[in-house]
């Protein structure tokens, strides 16, 4: 018979710390495309991984469980969404700022998050690099700060020597800061990485507003060419016309795409069932 007053108390077990020993590689990998974009649904990291869709689920609500992930839903009939937490970032040891929403630009972002999967498998032809919206504010924000530190020492003017992200449109914003834009995606192409950019267009900004951002693409060396992807024929005429009245048709391409119900990702590794994917549609 055992004496269970004299017995030893069981040892407890040891805690795992969440955010090291748990995390895989794979987990590292989604945490790296989550960061990368203001949102993402679960539908691109199954297509991320090229898993099924419980297992993108499992991942994404591990990640979350451990605070390295936010689940929101809040929009009726529409998927909830996951972002990057402060944890997240600094687990990937990401510089990225943890990502705000702007509910007006839910299906923009998350297109943009779909051309980002196209673009880094090819469909826009090889690239050297991908870089997302948020990497370019970032980025250009760290130069922008090392250089006002550098010139409050006295130092002399450092860099890589390579151009800012934004392109510069002419006047000044707010704080008399120079105004810019920044395109959806950035592609750096072959030896030279020249700079192709990506503008995903859901709605009209404006003549006035694209005549602005067309001539900024114009002014500026580093781009060797913009692609402008549109739903609207009427949209994809303005851009047209923009181009043609700023003589930069050689430089500006326009196609159209279209939302599409995505097929399973043993039929289309880099779809995913049930959400709608971008489909570029050469013209």
């Amino acid at each position: 018979m055992i004496d269970r007053a004299s017995s030893p108390p069981p040892r407890p077990r040891p805690r795992q710390d969440a955010g090291s020993r748990l995390v895989t590689g794979r987990d590292r990998e989604l945490l790296a495309f989550v960061a990368e974009h203001r949102i993402v649904l679960a539908a691109h990291a199954q297509a991320l991984l090229g898993v099924s869709e419980s297992v993108a689920y499992r991942r994404l609500s591990g990640l979350t469980a451990r605070g390295l992930l936010k689940h929101t839903r809040v929009l009726h009939e529409q998927p909830g969404w996951y972002q990057a937490t402060r944890r997240g970032l600094a687990m990937i040891g990401s510089d990225l700022p943890t990502p705000s929403i702007d509910l007006r630009c839910y299906r923009h972002d998350i297109g943009a998050a779909w051309l980002w999967l196209a673009a880094t498998r090819g469909a826009f032809g090889p690239v050297e690099r991908v870089v997302s919206e948020r990497e370019m504010r970032s980025g250009d924000a760290a130069r922008a700060a090392a250089e006002r530190m550098a010139a409050a020492r006295g130092d002399p003017a450092t860099g890589t020597g390579a151009a800012p992200y934004g392109v510069r449109l002419g006047g000044v914003g707010p704080g008399g800061r120079t105004r810019l834009h920044y395109p959806d995606l950035l592609l750096l192409v072959g030896a030279r990485q020249e700079r192709v950019a990506i503008e995903l267009e859901l709605s009209f900004k404006g003549r006035r507003r694209l005549d602005t951002i067309l001539a900024g693409y114009a002014a500026e060396p580093s781009i060797a060419a913009v692609l402008y992807l549109a739903e609207k024929p009427a949209i994809r005429r303005e851009i047209e016309s923009s181009a043609a009245r700023l003589r930069i048709s050689d430089l500006v391409r326009v196609h159209r795409f279209r939302s599409t119900p995505a097929a399973h990702p043993a039929d289309a590794p880099q779809r995913a069932r049930g959400a709608a994917t971008l489909e570029v549609l050469a013209r």
